[in-house]
């Protein structure tokens, strides 16, 4: 049965739990947008691809604070009901501890629920777009990583460097190495150029240069090719066949590739895959166990004035020891599945822990001494 005790603690934690977990997420978007405004600043990213790339960042790191911002809020949201004497009240009316844990628990439940939802769901999705505008970016849109005096990558095996970049987008003093064909690299040195966008990506029109390009003998040796010319056209984007063939990480695969990968996947990638399925089913639980630490932390010992300091000391630093061990956990898991355990024992073992306490530690030997004082006086 809800009662208004209920309903008054959920609103202060659902409340606090919505406005902590949205302000941490907005703050670690902001620093981790910062380089990409440099896309937009110099090199003529527009603002609305900006705002569409960087917030597919967002699923992620709702799904990694989650738990963190559920426990804070339990933990400061009944250290304070404590500090306010209301848990006295409520302890006077004969509310028992897990009565008084039931707001805590229903919330730390939705928690876990759209933990669910983001890291089985939405994660994976929103992490594959996200690496697909990388992709595009950094190839179907190389021209706007082009930066004068710099020499810029575009992808893995071709650089390009512009000595000056004009108004007009006329780079001069060009060289470009072009390693994509494999045991003959091509090195190209021009006076200007220009980039257009053409169906298959952008182009550069080469204008009064020099190709250079390093050819095996059939007798064996190198033999270094010269080649003049007054205009020459050379495609800065990769094959559309790259973007096909494009390994996706762990964390834009669903459960289901996770689990069961292609038969081309190395066995170090299936380590790695099998690891990562499990942590997404065991991460969003830890926001329940973390929620129960909470409780455990600020609803048991005795009563202080002014102890509320302390608990929160004690909470956070049992916290900061959890999430440690749970990384160490992880990693450990995607080195050897064999270790998958841990990662499951991280997460419920805690909440175990502090349900015992909550539960008053039954089984726990006492010491059953009599002071000498009282002793005497008997």
């Amino acid at each position: 049965m809800i009662t208004r005790l209920d309903t008054y603690i959920f609103r202060q934690l659902g409340g606090a739990l919505l406005a902590v977990t949205i302000g941490l997420a907005a703050l670690i978007w902001l620093t981790q947008s910062l380089r990409f405004i440099e896309l937009v600043l110099d090199r003529g990213l527009s603002l609305w691809v900006f705002l569409e790339l960087t917030s597919l960042l967002l699923p992620s790191f709702f799904a990694v604070i989650l738990p963190i911002t559920t426990f804070v809020v339990v933990l400061f949201t009944y250290v304070r009901l404590g500090s306010d004497r209301e848990l006295v009240v409520m302890r006077a009316a004969g509310l028992s501890q897990w009565q008084l844990s039931r707001p805590a628990l229903a919330v730390s439940g939705l928690a876990v629920l759209v933990g669910y939802f983001l890291t089985l769901y939405l994660v994976p999705i929103s992490h594959a777009s996200f690496r697909e505008w990388q992709f595009e970016i950094r190839n179907q849109m190389a021209g706007l990583l082009l930066q004068e005096g710099v020499f810029s990558t575009v992808g893995e095996d071709l650089t390009v460097y512009a000595r000056t970049r004009e108004l007009d987008g006329t780079l001069r003093g060009i060289l470009v190495h072009d390693a994509r064909e494999r045991g003959a690299p091509v090195t190209i040195l021009a006076e200007a150029g220009r980039i257009t966008n053409g169906p298959e990506g952008p182009r550069v029109t080469l204008v009064n240069g020099q190709r250079q390009q390093l050819e095996r003998n059939p007798a064996g040796g190198m033999r270094l090719n010269i080649l003049s010319f007054s205009e020459n056209s050379l495609d800065l984007a990769r094959a559309n066949r790259a973007e096909q063939s494009r390994f996706r990480n762990a964390q834009e695969r669903g459960l289901t590739d996770l689990l069961h990968p292609e038969p081309e996947v190395s066995i170090r990638d299936r380590r790695r895959f099998r690891a990562e399925a499990h942590q997404r089913m065991s991460n969003p639980l830890t926001g329940f166990s973390l929620a129960l630490l909470g409780l455990a932390v600020a609803l048991t010992g005795q009563f202080q004035r002014f102890g509320g300091g302390l608990k929160l000391f004690m909470g956070s630093a049992l916290m900061v020891a959890l999430l440690a061990v749970g990384l160490i956990a992880n990693s450990a898991a995607a080195r050897s599945n064999a270790l998958i355990p841990l990662v499951w024992i991280h997460a419920i073992l805690p909440g175990l822990a502090s349900a015992w306490v909550l539960s008053g530690m039954p089984g726990w030997r006492r010491s059953s001494r009599i002071p000498p004082r009282a002793a005497a006086r008997a």
